[in-house]
């Protein structure tokens, strides 16, 4: 089963943000609850978890800016 990882809705005004850096490589194994990446808003950075664990699959780049609900990679 693959688990999308989304771009999570942080702050009651939050609308998007910048992926500021991936901290696991693409294909490598991540564990549920690792720190899997960090996001960039207007106000903060914040590290984001792993919602699952396997092997992870990255879709989106470093630098650019996603909206709510974007899906960022997948856990497989």
């Amino acid at each position: 089963m693959t688990t999308q990882v989304l771009l999570p809705k942080i702050g009651f005004s939050m609308n998007e943000a910048t992926l500021a850096e991936w901290m696991v490589a693409d294909g490598a194994a991540v564990s549920e609850g690792q720190p899997l990446y960090a996001l960039e808003s207007d106000k903060s950075v914040q590290e984001i978890e792993s919602p699952a664990s396997g092997t992870l699959k990255i879709l989106a780049q470093v630098g650019e800016v996603y909206e709510v609900g974007a899906v960022l990679a997948e856990i497989a």
